[in-house]
């Protein structure tokens, strides 16, 4: 009997017994979870739409230009120089979806997953206009390609692939910058082949996600959702079904009226199929804590209305642990959850401290390979070097110039004494080190030289210099 009862851990929700797709057909959720979702929703597609078009002191809000190494954060620009920063917050990303995992479960992919908001607060709610409810749907499906049929299948794949096309614009402008995107949109198409022909394979990607793979992303293709399975135990919080009270001693049963279920044994689940209906994935959230759901609380919110329209308590589909529906326990922070906050709350220590010490400018200055010291008049001690400075910053510096700092010498760069540089631009070159030999003690020291803007110190740097072995 158990085994029986199991037996739907042993396929996809989304795929009928001879291995075929089965098609959800979501029922339209209505409900307060709904409504917070909606709004949350709405945020966070401002925000990644505008994003890329935002502006902070000339650089973009948001910007992962992977090609050209180049990042912008909250309009802070990062060089590869910085690339440990960007490991770091990957990885300080990556601790705080576990730890949010190991409490909340997989609320992220309900409330805040592109692919959930996307789908479900974009695409659905076009579908539901144009298809109507899951009725209409299954309906529409069935019947025959008549002329109304192809009518509201051309205008919902042509809005969902103007909708693909717009999305695609807005991922773009991450990647590449809103610049060179709206450069690409108003030039001709054919100075940009390439950027357009990115585009529409951009667009294909989005509208088959979209228009035809839909929920299998979620449980196919996404990794967070076999993640889940070895983060999650039995004291993490889901939106979990309260069997004990669903089932009680004789199990579900269908609603009677003036029924008194509580003498007989009942349990307060009437077996109305709502929270099946109005699920994205296709799953049936009583057969308890499964791969495919997103926490999505659609069927929190179908169950809540059911139990009102019979006159039964609210919150028998609930947020919720294994642990807490079974001994009615509350939610404890245990081992666990001590020692992933631990780790995040370091990881951000480090990270935050690395954003104080990271210098808005970097120097780097090294001795030209496979060249040795030169021994010119007066006992100097010459080395070559090239250098290269990064301006990290949205202000150009000007007058720039280099100074020994550890030793008496000079630094003579070749073509120019001093130079400027750009905002968020380098400049590199080849200078000589001249040095006394009587200020030499070893024949390899460590230089410390300073960089300077209009005679103020604004960076410094260490090199090697190379010189003869005997000194007196």
């Amino acid at each position: 009997m158990d085994q029986k009862q199991e037996a739907f851990r042993d396929t996809l929700g989304t795929m009928t017994d001879d291995g075929g797709r089965k098609w959800v057909y979501p029922k339209k959720p209505t409900g307060r979870y709904y409504k917070y979702r909606t709004y949350v929703s709405w945020l966070l597609l401002t925000l990644l739409l505008v994003s890329p078009f935002i502006k902070i002191n000339g650089n973009q809000f948001l910007m992962f230009n992977i090609l050209e190494r180049r990042f912008n954060i909250f309009g802070i620009p990062f060089w590869p120089q910085d690339f440990h920063l960007m490991v770091i917050s990957m990885i300080i990303g990556v601790v705080f979806i576990i730890l949010f995992t190991v409490i909340y479960g997989r609320i992220f992919c309900g409330w805040i997953c592109p692919q959930t908001i996307f789908m479900e607060m974009v695409f659905r709610k076009i579908e539901y206009l144009i298809d109507g409810d899951r009725g209409a749907q299954i309906r529409l499906d069935k019947q025959k390609w008549n002329a109304e049929k192809i009518r509201k299948r051309l205008l919902k794949w042509f809005v969902y692939f103007l909708i693909s096309f717009v999305i695609s614009n807005v991922f773009l402008a991450y990647f590449i910058g809103s610049d060179a995107l709206i450069e690409i949109i108003t030039d001709p198409p054919k100075e940009h082949v390439k950027g357009l022909s990115l585009l529409l394979i951009f667009t294909g990607v989005f509208y088959f996600i979209f228009a035809w793979f839909r929920e299998q992303v979620c449980i196919i293709a996404c990794p967070y959702g076999r993640l889940q399975g070895v983060l999650l135990d039995n004291k993490s919080i889901n939106v979990a079904y309260d069997y004990k009270r669903g089932e009680k001693e004789e199990g579900r049963a269908k609603f009677k009226k003036n029924e008194d279920r509580e003498s007989t044994g009942k349990g307060d689940c009437i077996d109305c199929g709502q929270c099946v209906h109005v699920c994205p994935t296709g799953i049936d959230i009583r057969n308890g804590t499964q791969l495919e759901c997103v926490n999505c609380t659609a069927c929190i919110d179908a169950c809540d209305l059911m139990m009102e329209n019979v006159n039964l308590p609210t919150g028998l589909i609930r947020y919720a642990s294994e642990d807490g529906i079974e001994n009615n326990t509350p939610f404890e922070f245990n081992l666990r959850v001590k020692g992933y906050t631990a780790v995040l709350s370091i990881l951000i220590a480090v990270l935050v401290t690395m954003l104080f010490l990271r210098n808005d400018v970097e120097a780097t200055i090294l001795r030209l390979p496979g060249e040795l010291y030169k021994t010119k008049e007066n006992n100097i001690i010459s080395n070559v070097y090239t250098y290269k400075l990064i301006n990290k910053t949205s202000q150009r510096i000007e007058d720039i110039h280099f100074e020994l700092i550890s030793h008496e010498g000079t630094i003579q760069l070749i073509g120019k004494d001093d130079f400027d540089i750009d905002k968020e631009n380098f400049y590199g070159g080849s200078l000589f080190i001249e040095i006394p030999r009587q200020h030499l003690k070893d024949s390899k020291e460590n230089l410390k030289i300073g960089v300077f803007s209009k005679g103020k110190l604004i960076e410094t740097t260490t090199t090697n210099f190379m010189g003869p072995r005997s000194f007196r």
